[in-house]
């Protein structure tokens, strides 16, 4: 079991083996048993039978217990399989504002380690790089981990980014606009880099483990500082030609409004991120206040903070209306910090989607509805998925 055998089974695509088949369903997916990966797969259950045989002989997959089974007591447990812990481990980065955030896990999706960094407002690729490099190398040292079991790095980025690796727009990271991240982190790491945007990597991390699991086909919408989204069909992202497809923040519904910081006028992000309404609480109570403090102050019944989050909804309810119309999707899935406010958010926005949208769920039988959830892993969507670009062995940077 060696670095190198996972790796040829993870990019054996032209071939299509079992094995290759069965070690990227379990990379993507986690923990199996052996009748989801036949179902999964398409392989026969003979065929799936045969190719795991191999694959546990090698100690590339082993068996472990369902969540559940050991409290079951009765008969023997249902095994289920996983990719061998000790057969490689991946490193997420997610490139926020002023800090650096980290995440090691290995291949059978276990988190071993997290860090933060502060890193200051504007700092520089080349900065960002070093960092990486010395924070990686002690981590792994710290762990007990072999830096030779490391597959790859994923990276989180506030802005698209292109198939190439280039960070087209970023006016929250300014600096790193017209970067290509390959050449930053592969220079330092010495590693396969791989790239997306913050809100591409949060619909993987809810893909993969959070509120999407078992949806194929959903949409994502962040309701944050900024606005931002992304669309997932049959397991894959829409990026888009450019990597732009899914900046949900930046259609303009008021093309006479003020102007946004992208340089267009009116945009979506102007009215439903929570930027406005926390200078105004600010002003109200006469101290900065975070989107935290406004949840909290909303759970205890202040009609400011309640009306500011109601009003969010409205104009977010607005927005997706014009998405729900042009995809209409099964589901959508509410990140972004502001999620954290649970129904005091989804209500409002769900009631609004509803007057926006042109599918009304009074004229359809449930099963047809768009259904709105809060997402399950919002305080580090990004984070995670950037490991998940690299266990789903995205290879547009390879």
């Amino acid at each position: 079991m060696t670095k190198p055998l996972l790796k040829s089974l993870l990019n054996d695509r032209l071939s299509a083996s079992p094995e290759s088949l069965i070690v990227r369903c379990l990379s993507e997916r986690g923990v199996l048993s052996a009748s989801q990966i036949t179902r999964v797969t398409g392989l026969a259950r003979s065929t799936v039978s045969t190719a795991l045989a191999g694959l546990r002989k090698s100690g590339m997959v082993v068996e472990t217990l369902a969540s559940g089974d050991r409290a079951r007591g009765i008969g023997r447990p249902a095994a289920t399989l996983t990719l061998n812990p000790a057969a490689g481990t991946c490193v997420g980065i997610h490139l926020s504002l002023d800090e650096m955030r980290f995440v090691v896990a290995d291949v059978s999706h276990s988190v071993i380690a997290e860090q933060t960094i502060p890193m200051g407002l504007d700092y520089q690729p080349r900065q960002a790089g070093q960092v990486a490099k010395s924070v990686i190398t002690r981590c792994y040292e710290e762990n007990g981990l072999p830096m030779a079991g490391l597959l790859g790095v994923g990276v989180s980025v506030s802005g698209p980014v292109s198939r190439e690796g280039v960070v087209l727009r970023a006016s929250i990271v300014p600096t790193w606009a017209g970067v290509n991240i390959r050449d930053v982190f592969g220079a330092a790491l010495e590693q396969p880099i791989f790239a997306d945007n913050e809100s591409n990597c949060a619909a993987i991390a809810e893909l993969m483990w959070g509120a999407a699991v078992g949806h194929d086909d959903f949409v994502l919408f962040k309701i944050d500082l900024g606005v931002g989204g992304a669309v997932v069909q049959q397991g894959r992202l829409v990026t888009g030609i450019a990597g732009g497809a899914g900046e949900f923040g930046h259609i303009s519904i008021d093309p006479g409004g003020d102007l946004c910081r992208c340089g267009n006028r009116g945009c979506l992000e102007l009215y439903a991120s929570f930027v406005r309404p926390l200078e105004q609480i600010s002003r109200i109570v006469r101290r900065p206040v975070t989107m935290d403090d406004v949840i909290e102050m909303a759970e205890r019944g202040d009609v400011r903070a309640l009306r500011m989050i109601e009003d969010t909804a409205e104009v977010a309810g607005r927005g997706l209306g014009v998405i729900g119309s042009v995809l209409n999707p099964p589901l959508i899935i509410i990140g972004g910090r502001m999620a954290l406010a649970g129904d005091i958010l989804l209500a409002p926005l769900v009631a609004s989607y509803e007057r926006h949208t042109l599918i009304k769920s009074r004229d359809i039988a449930p099963a047809l509805r768009t259904r709105i959830t809060v997402g399950k892993h919002t305080e580090n969507d990004a984070l995670l998925g950037a490991v998940g670009l690299v266990l789903r062995h995205n290879s547009r940077l390879q």
